[in-house]
Formats: structure tokens, sequence, C-alpha cells
């Protein structure tokens, strides 16, 4: 059986399938936005290997990936502050990555907590 390989189509077919997913564009690279949110995108910093995805995760989440596969997952220096990983395409099937960007999406849409509001006391 012939392990299906990975290219930027993939990628848009897969990125596409999201909920409120859009292909833009960040820092001059083909990318994929949710609600004006990266997702992911071709790394611009030449640190990155070619044929690399940039995929934003939680940065635990990044640990976790680098720990499990570490052929696949990557990060460079440049690369480190930010909550993204890097993805060898070559090296990763598309149901993986549909998993990873799935994550993604979680991560990038996750609604932050709203504080509750404050109720006013009573005077007795």
């Amino acid at each position: 059986m012939k392990k299906l390989s990975v290219d930027f189509d993939v990628v848009r077919k897969l990125a596409l399938e999201l909920p409120g997913v859009e292909e833009s564009s960040a820092y001059g690279a083909r990318a994929f936005k949710v609600n004006g949110k990266l997702l992911a995108c071709t790394p611009v910093n030449r640190s990155a290997e070619p044929g690399s995805l940039a995929v934003r995760v939680d940065i635990n989440d990044r640990a976790h990936l680098l720990a499990e596969a570490p052929g696949v997952y990557y990060v460079t220096d440049h690369y480190v502050p930010y909550p993204m990983v890097l993805v060898r395409l070559a090296r990763i099937t598309p149901g993986v990555l549909t998993d990873l960007l799935r994550m993604a999406h979680k991560f990038v849409t996750k609604s932050k907590p709203q504080p509750s509001p404050r109720r006013k006391r009573r005077k007795s």
C-alpha cells in the first residue's frame, strides 16, 4: 500500500474543510485563518526546513508532539516563543495532519473565559 504524500494542496483541502477557515496570507506566505486568526502557514523564517508547515498549537501540546514524533514535528529557535509547531509534510499522513489541524482549530477558536458578572449586594 502506497503512502499518500502530503503537499500544500492536501493541506489546503483539509484546512478548508474546517468550520470558518479561509485561505489567506501571512507575512507574504500562503496561510489559513479562522476569523482573521492564523491557523497554519508556510513558514517564512529561513530556519524552517523546505517543505514544512507552521501550525498554531498550545505550547503544552507542542511539547507532546515533539516528544512523540520528532521526525515529523520540530521547532527552531525562531519559533520557540510562539505557540507553533513546524511539520515536515513529507513525513506526515493526511489522517494525522487532519487531527493536527483540528487541534489547531480548537486552539485558535477557543473563547477566552469571561469574568462572571458581579452581583450587587442588597442592603438589609
